[in-house]
């Protein structure tokens, strides 16, 4: 996934260096001297196979050899990422460090073509990246890797590949699973996210290299891209489960292959919050993590709160490149921003909340405590009887996309829900970590989906999202291995819900909200499902963090302002049952003006679904990007259509391009994909 134009623009808006706070001075660390920058806007970096990859360089001046960070991506240096690029090449060269930035094999102005997420030719290419940058004058030998979103995730497959140069990686809004944890499938269901993602991919793998750049090939370098470019969405649907395909690349398969200091970054609004807490855990290498109050974007580009990011980022890359102490070491594990209000509720003003900090990860102060889902509500005690989820419900409305619209106040959806509420706390409860529901649970079909809520029910009555979490019954035992469900039987299911660090307000109440289903998070089953509780073993556990007696000192400087409000959501039915959402975000063309290049890209977007019918649902997307200068105009247009039977998915996709105004390229892919327990 990668953030929106408008996140890069502000993030080399708001990058500048506010100064060096009060805990690192006491450290005894000073940020390097100012110097000059020399860019270099396209160099060649020759691949083993012969093809070359474009790069953008920012060089120190007057130091001679320098540490260096690459920064490797499909975005388009050139005129995708540019105000980022060079407002943090500029911040890393100014203060000592090479900043490479790199467009991978296939995208921007690299040769070569792009066929996938994360395939074996990128990863290898990033290890030649890596090497060509050591062997450079301008380079000390010590390299540096970090990113965003794609930019985080091949930052860690590249180090798990142990390049010699590399020292030390940053990985931001990362991923460490690729089946579960990426913008593909939601708890072993289909996510509304793969296609969203899948056709703005289309339009990075086809979009055309600048011929300012690469010369008169440009043109036989598109067709080739353009010929390359699959029918993604197909590879995706077919490979329902953690098979082969997914499994490569995905860190979690080999912890100790990550051998480099690690920093992980994410925010309480980004899908990418579970893996700082798991990596932490896992890795054995020096690491350190943070989740802030933001979603998928950069810490210096959120809004309305953020941080003066340089500061941190210059520190990690000067330990670990340079090898000088800096005192970042000696902080804390793991620093997150501890919320005691949704952000829905507060926006566009900033969150209320503290930055709290654990030495390490796991943190032994934190325990489960376990609320038990009774006639009653959430208690104490465990309870006894059944309870029903009756399937046909449209759930999901005010919580849905996995990471492009936040969730708004959950009444519509709780009140179409199973809910459990426990009575107002008579103080305040926080939690710090990845709450667990276990249900004793029968259905009545072979195929099922339970999705768990976790609200902050205000004395008011507004209820908020804390977390949530989505198991297909199916894979109640793997992933890889599903296996159906014998309607009638009781299984134990456990669910964990994504990870969460919030204050539960004095006098609030905690809900539990259970749903067959959680559209258009995820694709329905293939029939009305209702399912069965057994209340005698059912319960939450909550992650209880008990809070700390002083505030734990902050070495980040903070940035705060005014952000976005969330936009409406439709929630009301376009007809008798029948739910629609659309989501248009129409051209808004941008001019480059050092380099003279205008691009624009739009997205329309549809979801439906009819009460009561599984297989009423269609998932349709349309994208559209365009660069042009002078006589020079291309545009890339890719297009897909979900629907579904109970034993098919029927997916179309298509992808066109211009040239001019004239149309030089056209495919359609219209597949009958079986439905394996999804």
């Amino acid at each position: 996934m990668k953030p929106s134009r408008r996140a890069v623009i502000a993030a080399a808006a708001s990058s500048g260096l506010a100064g060096l706070p009060e805990a690192v001075r006491a450290a005894g660390w000073t940020l390097p001297p100012e110097r000059g920058v020399r860019e270099i806007e396209h160099t060649w970096i020759p691949m083993r196979d012969g093809v070359r990859l474009s790069a953008r360089l920012f060089l120190p001046e007057g130091q001679g050899a320098s540490p260096a960070v690459l920064e490797y991506i499909p975005y388009r240096k050139r005129d995708g990422y540019r105000s980022h690029d060079s407002a943090w090449g500029r911040q890393m060269a100014s203060r000592g460090f090479a900043y490479v930035r790199v467009d991978v094999r296939g995208s921007g102005d690299s040769e070569g073509v792009l066929t996938d997420e994360y395939a074996e030719p990128e990863l290898a290419d990033g290890e030649t990246v890596i090497d060509w940058i050591s062997r450079q004058p301008w380079c000390s030998g010590a390299v540096g890797m970090r990113g965003l979103s794609w930019g985080g995730i091949n930052t860690l497959q590249v180090a798990a590949r142990r390049p010699k140069a590399l020292k030390a990686i940053m990985a931001l809004g990362t991923t460490d699973t690729r089946y579960g944890g990426d913008a593909h499938y939601v708890g072993g269901a289909v996510g509304h996210t793969n296609l969203q993602w899948g056709v703005l991919f289309k339009t990075v793998m086809a979009g055309p290299p600048d011929p300012a750049v690469v010369g008169e090939a440009w043109e036989t370098m598109w067709r080739q891209r353009l010929d390359s470019t699959p029918a993604i969405l197909r590879t995706w649907l077919e490979h329902q489960t953690n098979d082969a395909y997914w499994r490569r690349g995905s860190i979690d398969q080999d912890w100790s292959a990550i051998q480099v200091p690690t920093y992980v970054v994410s925010g309480w609004r980004d899908a990418y919050a579970d893996p700082v807490p798991r990596l932490l855990e896992h890795l054995a290498v020096p690491r350190k993590g943070m989740i802030g109050p933001w979603g998928h974007t950069y810490p210096w580009a959120a809004t309305p709160q953020g941080l003066d990011w340089a500061v941190e980022e210059l520190r990690w890359w000067t330990q670990w490149l340079v090898g000088e102490e800096t005192g970042l070491m000696a902080e804390p594990m793991l620093r997150v921003f501890m919320p005691y209000a949704a952000w829905e509720e507060t926006a566009p003003k900033p969150v209320p909340g503290r930055w709290i900090a654990e030495p390490v990860w796991p943190a032994p102060t934190i325990a489960a405590s376990r609320l038990h889902l009774t006639a009653k509500g959430l208690a104490e005690a465990p309870g006894s009887g059944r309870a029903s989820v009756r399937g046909g419900k449209v759930v999901g409305l005010t919580k849905p996309e996995w990471i492009d619209r936040p969730p708004m106040e959950q009444g519509l959806d709780d009140a179409r829900s199973l809910t459990f509420d426990s009575p107002p706390l008579e103080t305040d409860l926080e939690i710090l970590g990845c709450p667990v529901l276990r249900v004793r649970v029968r259905a009545d079909k072979p195929v099922a989906t339970l999705a768990v809520r976790l609200t902050e029910v205000t004395p008011e009555g507004r209820s908020w999202l804390v977390s949530w979490g989505v198991k297909n019954l199916t894979h109640r035992t793997s992933d890889a291995e599903p296996e159906p469900l014998k309607p009638g039987v009781f299984y134990d299911i456990e669910v964990p819900l994504i990870v969460a660090g919030r204050r539960f307000n004095t006098g609030s109440r905690i809900r539990v909200a259970l749903s067959e289903g959680l559209w258009p998070l995820v694709w329905p089953s293939p029939e009305t499902v209702s399912l069965d509780l057994d209340l005698a073993h059912c319960s939450l556990d909550l992650p209880v963090r008990p809070q700390e007696m002083t505030p734990a000192p902050f070495a980040v400087p903070e940035r705060r302002g005014e952000g976005e409000t969330p936009g409406p959501i439709t929630t009301q039915p376009v007809s008798p049952g029948r739910y629609r959402i659309t989501l248009d975000s129409p051209p808004v063309p941008f001019t480059w003006p050092d380099i003279g290049s205008t691009v624009s890209r739009a997205r329309w977007e549809t979801v439906e679904l009819t009460e009561g019918e599984p297989n009423s649902g269609v998932w349709r997307q349309k994208a559209v990007s365009a660069w042009s200068r002078g006589d020079w105009a291309c545009e890339v247009t890719a297009t897909v259509e979900l629907r579904s039977t109970p034993g098919e998915f029927l997916l179309s996709e298509s992808l066109s391009a211009r040239k001019s105004g004239e149309v030089v390229f056209e495919r359609v892919s219209d597949v009958r994909i079986p439905r394996r327990l999804v």
